[in-house]
């Protein structure tokens, strides 16, 4: 077993953008095979490349990973001799049972690493622009969808794509979890579409309440499912008076960056069933009463 394997894992996975924790050794109470500086890179499905110990650790190694990879929040545990169903959280530390009655004590550090998250930008619009070059800045990186883009426009983009119909961004783009349609007027129906079917995480749509309601209603009669519709963050962003295409920029960059930390988004508009939906759709095209539209 090389003990500084992690080394050449860790590399290989960040290049990757593939998510896993680095486990490092605080302490261990002989007997037991790992010692104080031992790490291991471990991934959600249990791989573990290095040396942290035997077998009987591992259980509450693995388990305590993917609870930090999933919240992003590292976590200090203590894997000692008791019933191996145990668990206390003792607030600074989380005991766990050993799994085996080898005996000593082992006290760990999980320390999740997540590749880039991906905030994808729908619209050729000033807060769309504003965005792309505002989320690098926050360590996100950044896909473009906009009909005609030009990827020499966008030069703080990681992708850009020119087109948005929703099989060209199906084709091209991976899953993502956040998605902003900034597109103001322009084209905002087939934004919205190619944004749905990203199935993302969270979408905010940079729009009036009012503009919002009514396209909601005429994307649930078109066909698309109500829920996921209902879910639609409009108007996007945080409140802090923003008037200026940077200044919306920021105010949803805000949002987005509260929803990648655990934060639950804020819908705007409480969900309305898909007739009442639907029944939006006859209605006069609304006019954006504010900065967004």
């Amino acid at each position: 077993m090389n003990r500084n394997e992690w080394i050449t894992q860790a590399a290989r996975l960040q290049s990757a953008e593939q998510a896993f924790a680095l486990v490092t050794v605080l302490s261990a109470q002989a007997p037991t095979s790992g010692k104080a500086g031992d790490k291991a890179v471990v991934t959600a499905d249990g791989q573990i490349h290095g040396w942290i110990g035997g077998g009987c650790a591992q259980p509450a190694v693995i388990k305590t990973v993917r609870r930090a990879l999933m919240d992003g929040q590292p976590r200090k545990i203590r894997i000692s001799p008791a019933d191996e169903s145990a668990e206390r959280d003792l607030g600074d530390v989380l005991e766990f049972g050993m799994a085996c009655h080898s005996g000593g004590t082992l006290e760990l550090f999980v320390d999740p690493v997540l590749p880039s998250a991906t905030l994808t930008v729908v619209g050729d619009s000033p807060v769309a622009r504003a965005l792309v070059s505002l989320a690098p800045r926050v360590g996100l990186r950044v896909a473009l969808v906009a009909h005609g883009a030009v990827a020499a426009d966008f030069a703080d983009a990681d992708t850009v794509l020119a087109s948005d119909e929703v099989d060209a961004v199906l084709a091209q783009l991976p899953s993502t979890p956040f998605v902003v349609v900034a597109t103001q007027g322009r084209r905002d129906l087939q934004g919205l579409k190619a944004a749905l079917a990203l199935q993302p995480q969270t979408l905010w749509f940079v729009s009036s309440a009012k503009k919002a309601l009514v396209l909601r209603g005429t994307l649930v009669a078109s066909g698309e499912d109500a829920a996921a519709v209902a879910r639609i963050v409009a108007p996007a962003g945080e409140f802090i008076g923003a008037q200026t295409p940077e200044e919306i920029a920021l105010s949803v960059l805000t949002s987005v960056v509260a929803a990648r930390r655990g934060r639950e988004p804020q819908v705007a508009m409480a969900p309305l069933e898909a007739p009442a939906l639907a029944a939006l759709a006859v209605a006069p095209s609304a006019k954006s009463s504010c900065c967004g539209g």
